[in-house]
């Protein structure tokens, strides 16, 4: 799994304009595209900014990370690869490396009888 860490885009986070938003799209669905013609994509979605958290053992809500927070999580893809290498080697192409982002690469557990 590919997690993408980073600030929004908009005005709470990077302050990208529409046009440059727009064009960090494009980078994206470019990588996407990538990928699905290696036939390594499994799935992926691009995450809303949070706005609740739950937690703690009395379930304490309180508004989620700031949308500025450098450690949004903005999205995943879930890859099917050989390796945690070839997995890294994928990771090289992420859209958002300029602008500080990064991308935690994890291995999914599989638990027997699920």
């Amino acid at each position: 799994m590919l997690v993408f860490l980073g600030a929004d885009y908009g005005d709470e986070g990077l302050g990208l304009s529409p046009e440059q938003i727009q064009q960090r799209m494009g980078r994206w669905f470019a990588w996407s595209e990538k990928m699905q013609k290696q036939g390594i994509i499994v799935s992926g979605e691009a995450l809303e900014a949070p706005s609740k958290r739950i937690s703690g053992p009395d379930r304490l809500i309180t508004d989620g990370p700031a949308a500025s927070s450098k450690e949004l999580i903005g999205g995943y893809y879930v890859i099917k690869v050989d390796s945690m290498e070839k997995a890294m080697e994928v990771a090289q192409d992420f859209p958002d490396f300029d602008l500080g982002s990064a991308v935690e690469v994890r291995e999914v557990m599989k638990f027997e009888g699920m």
